[in-house]
């Protein structure tokens, strides 16, 4: 288990947190190169199916990335992320799959620093956790 690296999926919202990922490699701010980014236009289009398929296809984590708070340039999608995400975490305990696996994290388009920090603190998190108990054959 010392040599796991966790596959992880980042669903990024295109406005914030897709070009926050794009800043932090403009930047050249390292983090983890196991996390997988996906560009939707919004956080609130991620649909419960689309993070429970991720860890079908072999994810150890995800987590949703939209804007802040009040700034979300669809009105209210990444609240409606939020509650989506809370909802998945409690289906996720009873399937027996740890809800730390997955997370909802909000970043400005500015925050390229912190999409790094985001990057490097969840892979460390589910480096501890160990492989994904549902891991299917296939990979992402």
């Amino acid at each position: 288990m010392e040599n796991f690296e966790p596959v992880i999926v980042a669903f990024c919202c295109h406005y914030c947190a897709y070009t926050a990922a794009d800043m932090a490699g403009s930047q050249r701010l390292p983090y983890p190169s196991n996390v997988k980014i996906i560009r939707v236009p919004c956080s609130g289009q991620v649909d419960s199916l689309h993070i429970v398929k991720a860890f079908e296809k072999g994810a150890d984590g995800v987590y949703v990335a939209g804007c802040l708070d009040g700034d979300c340039h669809f009105k209210n999608g990444n609240v409606k992320a939020a509650k989506r995400i809370a909802y998945v975490q409690k289906y996720l305990e009873e399937i027996g799959l740890e809800s730390e696996r997955l997370e909802m994290v909000n970043i400005s388009a500015g925050m390229g620093h912190r999409f790094a920090e985001v990057a490097s603190t969840i892979t460390e998190k589910i480096r501890k956790l160990g492989p994904s108990p549902i891991k299917a054959s296939a990979s992402l």
